[in-house]
């Protein structure tokens, strides 16, 4: 049952890929400047990072919010 979301520019992304692509975009540093998230600023990386987006809902919701704005 695959169904199609237009209205949604996140649809087949997974969190993964889009904190590397932002990552590649405005590197650690930009992106804790955008996002105020010590994963992103105290030994980053993309796994500490992953594992605190997961369960942390504010700060996923920022970072999906930021990728919209960039790449939408």
């Amino acid at each position: 049952m695959s169904q199609t979301q237009p209205n949604n520019p996140l649809h087949g992304l997974t969190l993964e890929k889009i904190l590397t692509r932002l990552v590649e975009h405005y590197g650690w540093e930009g992106l804790y400047d955008e996002v105020r998230v010590n994963c992103f600023c105290n030994e980053p990386s993309i796994k500490s990072s992953l594992k605190f987006l997961r369960r942390t809902q504010w700060a996923r919701d920022k970072v999906e919010a930021l990728y919209i704005n960039t790449f939408c």
